[in-house]
């Protein structure tokens, strides 16, 4: 006896953690409810994916699509569509940028309600951890916080301001863990950058090549020693985000061998481009940690294939184009905007070093993130999971275009690269929300998810 279904995919290769396997899926409800090498079903819908990977959708850990209040950066309508058309099936957007910033429940409320207006992807919210929060930390847990985002170094924005030195740090940890809420870190060492960027500036630098050098791998690397050391005391859950060297993925090594409950994040940028494009590209590159020479490059895809780098997410973080143009580099807003194209690239860079890296991949973009933000149903194509994934063409190369690009602002640092990975469609529990190079007419609206307790 056959049962009626919504959607069947059909002959697609869907993409597991554990491997490559040829199968239908059935999805009623939103919900994978059969994976069988052939699917007798009737349903309502069917879309044959011969010749297509099934991909999980990918599970962003880690954007800033700003809104409420800074909605010329970038917004919680176009940014979700971009990443939709990178594969994206969920967000988790950062505090800093809104305005003002999610650093209590009454803030997180208003950004989870306009989310719910505007977004087509599922998403959580990160909450705020600065200097004098620590009662409002309570109140984030119980409105569905994913975790607590601090920075080591100044944020750029002056309502965020940076955790910057161990005491105050090691009160927000110690707090975070007795709430049980997990703390992402941007880990750069404040006084070490502060006083390589005073004397550049000193000395009259304006230029790319000095700006990079304030930013050394010694200022990531003396922030994330800080960070695990009080991880290891208070027993607060701690991910390190955007680790851009190998050295940095060595220490987070070294502190779980010690004990220490901590994760590790790259991102696409640091996978396919160097500090050369800094110089030669300028401000859509620019980012901090900065980009790392391809010798670190290199050390963290081969951290990738090992197990060093637990999840990999976008950091999209983008800025007005007036705040991207300046004779003076130094002045330029930092951040990558990198939602839409950054993971086919790095899936097509994936393949092209191993041609059995997608069951890798799709550990490090989706079940990995949904494991360690508690997520509950994401992450896996698998039955009783959330039917989650894109269609993905490989060995269809093609040239990337500024001009294809959601963001509110057409600009990053892939405009003219190869990738042989095309994104066909993305599903959110079952509903199209983005193909043929467009979001879907009829899109449904994303829904909030919290952490499972």
């Amino acid at each position: 006896m056959t049962n009626r279904l919504d959607l069947v995919i059909r002959g697609g290769a869907v993409v597991t953690p554990e491997g490559v396997i040829r199968a239908d899926l059935g999805i009623a409800d939103g919900v994978i409810v059969r994976r069988a090498p052939s699917l007798t079903d009737s349903a309502t819908e069917e879309i044959d994916a011969t010749g297509l990977h099934v991909f999980p959708g990918i599970l962003d850990a880690h954007v800033h699509f700003n809104e409420p209040g800074r909605t010329e950066w970038e917004g919680l309508a176009s940014g979700p569509a971009a990443l939709a058309a990178g594969g994206g099936a969920w967000f988790c957007d950062m505090p800093l940028n809104s305005s003002p910033p999610v650093i209590d429940a009454e803030r997180f409320a208003a950004k989870r309600r306009l989310a719910e207006q505007k977004s087509v992807l599922d998403f959580s919210l990160w909450g705020g951890l600065v200097p004098g929060n620590l009662g409002e930390l309570a109140g984030l847990r119980d409105a569905g916080a994913i975790g607590l985002k601090a920075f080591m170094c100044g944020s750029g924005i002056d309502e965020f301001p940076g955790v910057t030195d161990a005491a105050t740090l090691r009160a927000g940890m110690k707090r975070a863990a007795e709430l049980g809420l997990l703390v992402a870190v941007h880990a750069e060492d404040d006084a070490m950058a502060q006083q390589l960027t005073a004397a550049a500036r000193a000395g009259g630098a304006t230029d790319p090549r000095s700006w990079l050098a304030t930013r050394p791998v010694g200022v990531e690397l003396a922030a994330i020693r800080t960070a695990t050391d009080i991880a290891g005391e208070t027993g607060c859950a701690l991910h390190v985000v955007h680790v851009s060297s190998p050295e940095g993925l060595a220490l987070i090594a070294d502190a779980k061998k010690r004990g220490v409950n901590v994760t590790a994040e790259t991102c696409p940028h640091y996978l396919l481009l160097t500090e050369n494009d800094v110089i030669r590209q300028g401000a859509v590159a620019k980012c901090t940690p900065p980009l790392r020479p391809d010798a670190a490059r290199h050390g963290l895809w081969r951290a990738v294939d090992s197990g060093g780098v637990d999840t990999i997410g976008s950091d999209h973080s983008p800025a007005p184009p007036g705040m991207k143009t300046a004779a003076d580099f130094f002045a330029i807003w930092g951040g990558i905007s990198g939602c839409q194209h950054g993971f086919p690239l790095l899936l097509s860079e994936a393949l092209a070093r191993d041609s059995g890296a997608l069951p890798r991949l799709a550990g490090l973009l989706a079940a990995n993130v949904a494991r360690r933000f508690k997520l509950a149903r994401k992450g896996w194509l698998a039955e009783g999971y959330d039917a989650d994934f894109s269609l993905v063409a490989l060995n269809q190369p093609r040239a990337l275009t500024n001009g294809e690009l959601l963001y509110r602002h057409r600009q990053g640092p892939y405009d003219g690269r190869q990738s042989t990975v095309q994104v066909r469609r993305t599903v959110v529990r079952g509903r199209t929300v983005w193909s043929e190079g467009r979001i879907a007419s009829g899109a449904p609206r994303g829904r909030f998810i919290p952490p499972q307790t």
